[in-house]
């Protein structure tokens, strides 16, 4: 699954802001959180790993789920190149601004200036 596809469902972001807060998890404190049933969550479970979103690792019974961020480095570089041609674009917009201010006076100065020259 792509992890856009997969960051795309508000349970699995909720997810992964859980793990982001809390450090690791177990299933069943993820499980807990949710007034969903246990499939459901452990559909999303497996569509973040699919992702590359989450890491899992099984500690006896219990499988302790975290962040893995190689996975969402990707998703960070992402929003790296969308801030930096936003942020082009804003830089863009605020030169021609400047320059239409710079070259549009007001009425009452433009009468002001007409006033002096006689």
């Amino acid at each position: 699954m792509d992890i856009f596809t997969a960051l795309s469902d508000p349970t699995r972001r909720e997810i992964l802001e859980m793990l982001a807060d809390a450090g690791p998890l177990t299933a069943t404190e993820i499980y807990d959180h949710f007034k969903v049933s246990h499939p459901a969550i452990s559909q999303h479970l497996q569509a973040l790993r699919a992702a590359n979103c989450v890491l899992v690792e099984k500690k006896g019974q219990q499988r302790l789920y975290r962040i893995n961020p190689e996975g969402m480095q990707s998703v960070a570089s992402w929003a790296q190149r969308m801030t930096r041609q936003w942020e082009a674009r804003f830089a863009a917009l605020d030169r021609v601004l400047q320059q239409e201010l710079e070259n549009q006076k007001p009425n009452f100065m433009v009468k002001q200036e007409e006033g002096e020259n006689e």
